[in-house]
């Protein structure tokens, strides 16, 4: 894996990703040449259409950034990729006719972008196709041995053994007896000189996943591996790593003090977190607010009660704040007290139902973001009564509260709705993780994402 700004990404998605860039600088830079054939002029020098074709390749890469092109499931099947590219390259298209429509002089003729969006679609279904089949996935699989045999271990073993898993663990050491429940695994002594061994399986990396850690660290073996330029990780850095949230299975306190995070150096990022909340919350609430009105009129009309639904949430640093949203539920919905939504929650309306599924009732909340309440980005929000249940069952819930709450999130992109204490526990790991490692760039990266989560909803109540 590469990180980039404090988050990792793996290689074959940055392998594909800078494949399909380089297909739409050449789609279209191919569009323009055979739209200056057709019409019989002169392409001109590189340095002239460069500037459209670069802006048509970053804009349409967003867009397959957004749509989910880079995910398991589109690297794994072309057919799926090639028909979310399709997606993509449309959202592409209209956003680059709206440019060129605004700003006539960037030249890029409309005939030309229908050639290059053709052009790109084909090239990414065709590369798509190619490489699924020449790449050997597994090739970038690290190899990793994993120093302990019991529960810890095993937990690794069954993510190693997830299609989709990025490592493949070539041998276990067994260090206590007492804990260990891995049969394959070898005991330390059959193992001899741990860096001579760790170096015959071809490994690239140890993981330290003792059960019992006190007193019982291996100092001189991870002393050897690790003068060998073998990188030694412990278990639940692997696992942040490796699943893009905070394992609570394996965390302790010890790993949130001494780990990479919370670094200083978000103060900056604080500051553009909170310009860009600024500038673009106003912009939307002004490009919203038709929406806002014609949809609040039509909530009056589908359903007895008021348009709008306030509900205090609890926010940064733990305190209250009031929440606005379009009403998507009956007025008497919590008469008996706040309650977990369900799947085909009988007290959603007809209209709630909708505007659920598309997140319009989620536009008011721009007004919170832009008094600082809550930011674009950021753990959503829970009513108050939840979270001091969940405080009580969940370890670490609290720290979810050291960032603004948001109206997307890390763990809105990566987990369905959540309406348990099981799920607010999973969705709890990657809040964490966000918390814990947030920048500009997982901002940009999880607002790109929530238009695949818009336009393909997933557990939307």
């Amino acid at each position: 894996m590469i990180r980039l700004f404090k988050h990792y990404i793996p290689h074959a998605v940055l392998l594909f990703g800078l494949c399909d860039l380089a297909l739409l600088l050449l789609a279209g830079d191919l569009a323009w040449h055979l739209r200056a054939i057709q019409i019989g002029i002169d392409a001109g020098p590189w340095s002239d259409r460069l500037p459209p074709i670069l802006g048509f390749a970053i804009v349409c890469w967003l867009s397959l950034v957004s749509i989910g092109l880079y995910n398991p499931e589109a690297l794994r099947s072309p057919r799926y990729a090639f028909a979310r590219a399709l997606v993509a390259l449309s959202l592409g298209g209209v956003a680059l006719a709206v440019v060129d429509f605004m700003l006539p002089t960037m030249g890029f003729w409309r005939s030309t972008l229908l050639y290059a969006l053709g052009l790109a679609a084909v090239l990414i279904g065709l590369a798509r196709l190619v490489l699924s089949h020449a790449v050997d996935r597994d090739r970038f699989k690290r190899r990793v041995v994993v120093m302990g045999a019991g529960s810890r271990a095993a937990r690794l073993k069954t993510l190693s053994e997830d299609p989709d898993s990025g490592f493949a663990i070539v041998g276990y050491i067994s260090m206590d007896e007492a804990h260990r429940i891995l049969p394959e695994a070898i005991g330390r002594d059959d193992a001899g000189d741990l860096g001579e061994y760790v170096t015959r399986l071809k490994a690239t990396e140890l993981v330290l996943a003792l059960e019992e850690r006190r007193n019982a660290l291996p100092l001189a073996d991870l002393l050897r591996v690790r003068t060998r330029g073998i990188p030694v990780q412990e278990v639940s850095s692997f696992l942040e790593r490796e699943t893009g949230r905070v394992d609570l299975d394996t965390l302790n306190p010890s790993w949130l003090i001494f780990s990479d995070g919370f670094s200083a150096g978000r103060r900056w990022s604080s500051i553009a977190k909170r310009t860009f909340d600024i500038l673009v919350g106003a912009l939307l609430l002004l490009l919203s607010l038709p929406v806002i009105a014609l949809f609040a009129v039509l909530v009056k009309l589908d359903s007895k009660g008021p348009a709008f639904f306030w509900q205090q949430r609890v926010g940064l640093y733990g305190r209250p704040f009031w929440v606005v949203k379009l009403r998507s539920m009956r007025t008497d919905a919590e008469k008996d007290g706040a309650k977990w939504a369900c799947e085909n929650d009988p007290r959603i309306t007809r209209l709630g139902r909708f505007i659920r599924k598309v997140r319009i009732d989620e536009l008011p909340q721009t007004w919170s973001v832009l008094k600082g309440e809550m930011s674009f980005v950021g753990p959503r929000p829970e009513v108050p009564h939840f979270v001091n249940d969940l405080e009580d069952k969940l370890p670490y819930y609290a720290e979810r509260h050291m960032v603004k709450p948001g109206i997307t999130g890390w763990a809105q992109i990566n987990f369905p709705y959540g309406a348990s204490i099981e799920d607010s526990r999973n969705k709890l790991e990657y809040d964490l993780y966000y918390a814990k490692n947030y920048t500009p760039f997982l901002d940009l990266l999880i607002l790109l994402q929530t238009l695949r989560v818009i336009l393909f909803p997933a557990g939307a109540r």
